[in-house]
């Protein structure tokens, strides 16, 4: 799959691609003859898991050192649990702090929401 069809499918940028495999987020992309990237099973699994990632709100370095573990081999399975669990505790402190968010939220627009009915049954004259 070439990098353009890499960039629609998942709603990524060529330059955002290249910045992954060059940071090393993606170990490297297989290539054509012609030098052009050529994205394998692989390379989308490693596109999709960085997007997800990301979208979590994992930081560069956090996956940057994932890859880099993972491509040390069996031995660091222990170590990448180990950023895995961590990243999954900052998501959830991040989640419980957007409900809390949220909440409050909605405890605002109930408020104007009493308020407009008040008003309205005060404007009816009842």
């Amino acid at each position: 799959m070439t990098i353009q069809e890499v960039s629609r499918r998942y709603g990524l940028s060529a330059d955002t691609l290249r910045y992954y495999e060059r940071v090393g987020l993606i170990p490297p992309v297989p290539r054509t003859r012609g030098g052009a990237r050529d994205y394998d099973g692989p390379s989308l699994g490693w596109v999709e898991l960085i997007k997800c990632m990301r979208a979590a709100g994992v930081g560069i370095e956090a996956l940057s050192e994932y890859c880099r573990l993972f491509q040390q081999g069996e031995e660091t399975v222990e170590a990448r649990k180990a950023l895995l669990v961590e990243q999954r505790r900052q998501l959830l402190e991040r989640m419980e702090d957007m409900q809390r968010s949220l909440d409050r939220l909605n405890e605002k627009i109930e408020n104007y929401d009493q308020g407009l009915a008040r008003k309205e049954r005060e404007f009816r004259g009842g």
